[in-house]
């Protein structure tokens, strides 16, 4: 699985390699105070990146988060309620 995961990982590094080579225009970026002057290809990239980051932690606040805190309260009642059943049979 591992080699997989390395193989996936080289072709999209090789999607944005490509993606940076080819598109070498130059453009500027105006943000609220601020411009900045690079190349589509990096802008590309840049908001790809953007998008994968906010994304995940949509997904991380949307779902992980939820399900870690709903575990963690089961363990929490799985733990106490074999004690106290071994107390009740004393």
């Amino acid at each position: 699985m591992n080699v997989f995961r390395l193989v996936v990982a080289l072709v999209f590094l090789g999607f944005g390699l490509l993606i940076g080579v080819l598109n070498t225009q130059p453009i500027t970026l105006k943000l609220l105070f601020t411009q900045i002057e690079t190349s589509s290809g990096v802008a590309i990239i840049l908001s790809l990146l953007a998008g994968v980051l906010i994304g995940g932690l949509i997904v991380l606040a949307a779902v992980a988060w939820p399900l870690y805190n709903k575990l963690r309260r089961a363990g929490k009642a799985g733990a106490a309620a074999p004690s106290s059943a071994a107390d009740s049979s004393l």
